[in-house]
């Protein structure tokens, strides 16, 4: 598609941002870019967290630029809350430092699963769809119910900012089983292409939010010695699979994206394009 328009594509995966996380993220490589510039590809340290804040200042600068020559930009990747700052803009919800202290005393001391349980009762709409892997949307969710006494998912549905460009969406639907089949292939190919000893290369920095992530996680667990290798690599594919399924949630969610059925990529393409002439 960035062939056909003659234009970039920004990477929306919120982990493939981080230099030093290469083969647990699946970045493409060199030959799969085929030439095309890819931002948001190795552009931060994991020192340097990028936040969907930081994604949808960056990303509008990148899309101005891009939009300054050409008509159409690519955006790529399923880390819902990026592709919604950059499309929709971040809603104004509160924030209280007190607040989040007090909810990550709460986390320390006893972990995620009464955080989950208090978010289920609140917010069930939220609770479905939310990464229960990641604490740091769960505290963020928590905080915002404690501060305003109304669910994360209401606050949320605030209307849209406007943005000066039209935006088109597009979800590849693979069937489920061939989608989880691909899944727990590539997992063992990241294993094969050694994942572990890039996860020993980065272990001093498990405490970030940048490495609270499927792939890494399951290793630093295989490394302290609380699972085998077979183990873990088992625990990333259920936790892929488990991820995979909240991503078409989320897309789901969009009554106007268009699915697309699985098929070459000269027919994928083609549907595309037929589509998206059809709005112009």
């Amino acid at each position: 598609m960035a062939k056909h328009f003659n234009t970039s594509i920004l990477s929306a995966d919120s982990r493939q941002f981080y230099k030093e996380l290469e083969i647990g993220t699946a970045k493409p490589i060199l030959e799969e870019q085929a030439g095309i510039h890819h931002y948001f590809i190795n552009s931060h340290s994991v020192t340097d967290e990028v936040s969907s804040a930081k994604f949808e200042k960056e990303g509008l600068q990148i899309l101005e630029g891009i939009f300054y020559s050409n008509d159409v930009a690519i955006l790529v990747g399923g880390s819902g809350m990026f592709i919604d700052a950059l499309c929709n803009g971040l809603d104004s919800i509160p924030t209280d430092i007190n607040v989040k202290k007090q909810i990550q005393i709460e986390y320390d001391d006893y972990g995620t699963l009464p955080l989950l349980d208090e978010l289920k009762s609140k917010d069930p709409e939220y609770f479905k769809t939310i990464d229960k892997n990641n604490p740091m949307r769960i505290i963020r969710a928590i905080e915002v119910i404690r501060i305003t006494g109304k669910s994360y998912s209401e606050l949320r549905k605030s209307t849209p900012n406007k943005r000066e460009f039209q935006i088109h969406k597009y979800v590849i639907n693979h069937n489920r089983k061939a989608l989880y089949d691909r899944i727990n292939l590539r997992v063992d190919l990241m294993i094969e292409s050694g994942l572990i000893e890039e996860a020993k290369s980065v272990i001093q920095y498990r405490g970030l939010t940048t490495l609270n992530t499927v792939g890494y996680q399951e290793i630093f667990e295989y490394l302290d010695g609380d699972f085998t290798l077979e183990e873990a690599a088992d625990k990333i594919k259920q936790n892929t699979r488990r991820y995979a399924k909240r991503q078409l949630t989320w897309f789901r969610r969009h009554q106007d994206a268009v699915w697309i059925d699985f098929d070459d990529n000269s027919k994928m393409i083609e549907a595309i394009l037929k589509k998206f002439n059809s709005t112009l």
